[in-house]
């Protein structure tokens, strides 16, 4: 499936020299224009965003969604500057880390990594500042930024020694790749609330049948390892959550019970991004119908 990349150099550019100029919260003043237009003509991303703001706010009317999609454009957009801020050198946020001894405690018990089970929530590459202090390498597996635009502006892929980059695209998912860091004490991050036609399991989210990628807790259970469910949210102007306190030990009783408990384990983490959707219903960019049947792969 192709997917309409959004952002240019010029359009960048801008953003940058506000943000320069008038700090973040000029900066952000200019997404209620750029994302009311984004609001009334790009009826993709708008589309997109009405699987989760239609479940999410159960019961508004038309105009209530459309607020509610343009609060979203406007979200992402505030993470997307705050990426730059700190990709840049501009700046960087208070962030509250809850969790972190229980972490820290399990890479300190074991030789081995973890595996960091994110999602569209939040913004990722702010939160990852604050890994560092775990002294571990992280690798995100995730495939190579397609937007020039993106790419230069955000720093994607910028190749440094702290976070490296795991290729899908790779011979078995870079499921090889993954296994390997995990027994080298490495921290793998794995996006978890799209399955982009990998196999998946049925989980019950916003009281509708979603589906989503399991393929975390499959390598997690062969490697012997945790899943650590990371979840941030922009709280203030320059401050960030990060949670990382929510932790699952994916095991199988047995090859027949496989899949039954696999969908126990994508439940439960269904569970914790419906809660999160609660209390930050604006942060969750999903844009895109996990509920639909087509996105559960084979098993």
């Amino acid at each position: 499936m192709n997917i309409r990349k959004r952002g240019n150099k010029l359009g960048f550019w801008f953003f940058r020299t506000s943000l320069k100029w008038t700090g973040l919260s000029g900066a952000y003043g200019l997404l209620y224009f750029v994302c009311l237009y984004y609001l009334i003509f790009d009826r993709t991303a708008v589309s997109a965003s009405m699987a989760y703001i239609q479940r999410r706010f159960r019961g508004i009317n038309s105009f209530q969604k459309y607020h509610a999609v343009y609060q979203l454009f406007i979200s992402q957009g505030k993470s997307l500057i705050d990426r730059y801020y700190v990709v840049s050198g501009l700046g960087r946020f208070d962030i509250e880390l809850r969790g972190y001894d229980r972490i820290k405690s399990l890479l300190s018990d074991s030789k081995k990594g973890l595996i960091l089970l994110t999602a569209h929530v939040g913004n990722w590459q702010v939160t990852m500042t604050t890994l560092e202090k775990l002294g571990r390498t992280v690798y995100l597996l995730m495939s190579p930024e397609e937007n020039a635009a993106v790419k230069d502006s955000l720093n994607i892929d910028s190749g440094n020694e702290k976070v490296k980059i795991i290729s899908p695209d790779n011979f078995l998912g870079g499921v090889i790749e993954i296994m390997k860091a995990i027994d080298e004490g490495s921290i793998v991050s794995i996006m978890g609330d799209r399955s982009y036609g990998h196999s998946a399991s049925e989980a019950v989210l916003l009281g509708d049948r979603a589906y989503f990628p399991h393929s975390a807790f499959s390598i997690a259970a062969s490697a012997q390892c945790p899943v650590v469910v990371l979840l941030s949210a922009k709280v203030s102007t320059k401050k960030y959550f990060v949670d990382v306190s929510h932790i699952m030990e994916p095991r199988f009783s047995s090859r027949a019970k496989k899949k039954e408990e696999l969908e126990g384990f994508v439940q439960e983490y269904a569970g914790v991004l419906e809660d999160y959707s609660a209390e930050y219903p604006y942060q969750w960019f999903l844009f895109h119908d996990i509920w639909r049947k087509e996105n559960k792969a084979v098993n």
